[in-house]
């Protein structure tokens, strides 16, 4: 454990060098060559295998890189990975890395690192899990080349390896791959286009990552989150600006140059303005969730969860926190609507509720009438208006409820906390997933249900966890996406969690920046400012 904290003191010291020595090269900085940048809420979590925050998920894609990537077309190309083979049975592959991949501190990326950061990624994330059950083992062939075995043919080793959002498998040093997945690291050491500068960087401020002079892309010409990796300017700086009004003035003022999802309310006053434009990077969309406690009461009793989904109204939601029709969608479809595995809910669910079915449910399940802790973010406005929502309809379907208010990091953390509420748990609360996560029941991990190992609220189905693993060994289409229906309605019959309207939103930039990839996160390279 000493030689390994000596070994990530190290790295940490000699990605400041690097740093240092790219910033004080040269002329000060053209203000041509800084990107500004307001994303949607604060970072204060540096490690995005630990957290499927998505301003976790946008800091790794600057300084890490992947196996694989998907495109604009949601293909997966291979991206670190040069070429890669599959046996006749299909249970070896074997992954060959490209040449010139360097980790920041100047080291070689090797096999042995790609293996760990697979391994530290399949413990937390629920695609990684399904995929680690099918593993044998891993094994270095030599620095560049590694296999995987697997138990048996598994229909989702690439879209597992090129998963585009939280949480993504970022390669790491093996040392700092190696660390607790249940800890957090403490290095941001990575491969990718940018490097993280700690030292000018302050949470609650501003985040600073300067181009690695050293990043050899892919020849390809960049397509979403896969391709040549082109960063065209020297400099970003991640503003944290909480106040979304505050945003938006500084924007119209030339101060920032780029806002990932300026609130819908505002989006009239940047299309009056002739030096913004308004850019559909994420054209899948977002899709909003109700996630409730299993563990604990009253949600550990699936009828009360069914009572509370039979409560929800898709389009109060989404007049709350969209308002405008032209950007949501009523959508009984746990996998998107316009997407090959979505169905609608049955019996109308989630877009006409009845609260009297709920009060029976309630009654039947013998509710005391304990009010619910419901956590209600106030620093992510797209996510500010659900909460009230939510209290408003379950208490007409016959809940009391207690609306506790508070940004969205502390919810963030509180959400890890399986204790009953009344202890500084709680009992639900609200959150979104871009489209792209959640296209099928693997990717999609409010769908997992293995207990300790599934997302916040942790479900435990091993009916559930049987649909999922016959989804994922499934290579004929229909099939699939009959078992796809199967998993969608096992999840209404336990209410296992509720999906309540698909919702999409422009990111806003000045007309002088130019090349924001379409992508399921708001990626910096290809981005020129002119």
């Amino acid at each position: 454990m000493k030689m390994m904290r000596r070994h990530l003191t190290s790295i940490t010291a000699a990605a400041i060098a690097v740093s240092m020595a790219v910033m004080t090269t040269g002329p000060a900085l053209a203000q041509g060559k800084v990107l500004r940048f307001v994303q949607n809420g604060n970072l204060t979590i540096l490690d995005p295998i630990w957290t499927t925050g998505y301003t976790t998920r946008n800091y790794g894609y600057f300084i890490y890189d992947t196996l694989f990537a998907m495109d604009e077309n949601n293909a997966v190309k291979p991206q670190m990975v040069d070429k890669y083979e599959v046996s006749a049975d299909k249970t070896l592959w074997t992954f060959t890395l490209r040449d010139g991949l360097e980790w920041h501190d100047g080291k070689p990326v090797t096999s042995e690192d790609c293996i760990a950061s697979i391994m530290r990624w399949g413990a937390r994330d629920t695609m990684g899990q399904k995929l680690m059950d099918f593993v044998k083992e891993f094994k270095a062939v030599d620095a560049k080349t590694f296999t995987m075995l697997l138990k048996e043919p598994y229909g989702l080793v690439l879209d597992s390896l090129g998963k585009p959002s939280s949480n993504v498998p970022f390669m790491m040093p093996k040392a700092v791959a190696e660390t607790d997945p249940f800890k957090q690291i403490d290095s941001q050491i990575g491969s990718g286009p940018f490097i993280y500068v700690n030292a000018e960087s302050k949470p609650g401020e501003k985040h600073v990552y300067i181009k690695n002079p050293k990043y050899k892309p892919r020849s390809e010409a960049a397509s979403g989150l896969a391709g040549g990796k082109v960063v065209k300017v020297d400099r970003v700086e991640i503003i944290e600006m909480p106040d979304v009004q505050q945003q938006v003035n500084a924007i119209i003022a030339g101060e920032i140059d780029l806002i990932e999802q300026p609130p819908h309310d505002l989006i009239p006053i940047l299309k009056k303005d002739k030096n913004i434009t308004l850019v559909n990077w994420n054209p899948l969309g977002h899709q909003f969730v109700i996630r409730f406690n299993h563990l604990v009461k009253p949600f550990n009793n699936p009828k009360i969860r069914l009572a509370a989904l039979y409560s929800m109204r898709q389009e109060d939601y989404l007049k709350a926190t969209v308002g405008e029709p032209e950007y949501y969608k009523l959508c009984g479809a746990a996998f998107v609507c316009g997407t090959p595995n979505a169905v609608d809910a049955p019996n109308g669910m989630f877009i006409k509720p009845d609260f009297e079915k709920s009060k029976a449910l309630l009654k039947e399940a013998g509710y005391d009438g304990t009010p619910i802790v419901l956590m209600q973010s106030t620093t992510l406005p797209v996510l500010t208006n659900t909460a009230p929502v939510t209290k408003q309809l379950l208490e007409q379907g016959g809940f009391k409820v207690d609306m506790q208010s508070m940004d969205w990091q502390t919810l963030v953390t509180r959400r890890t906390k399986k204790e009953p509420a009344d202890q500084g748990g709680w009992n639900v609360f609200h959150t979104f997933s871009v489209a792209a996560d959640i296209l099928n029941p693997i990717s999609t991990s409010f769908m997992a249900a293995n207990g300790d190992k599934a997302w916040f609220g942790w479900p435990n189905d091993p009916e559930m966890e049987k649909l999922r693993d016959a989804y994922a060994k499934e290579t004929d289409p229909v099939k699939g996406k009959a078992l796809a229906v199967a998993i969608q309605n096992r999840a209404l019959e336990t209410a296992q969690y509720g999906w309540i309207g698909q919702w999409y939103g422009p990111g806003a930039a000045r007309t002088n920046v130019v090349g924001w990839l379409k992508a399921p996160a708001p990626v910096m390279w290809n981005i020129e400012k002119k």
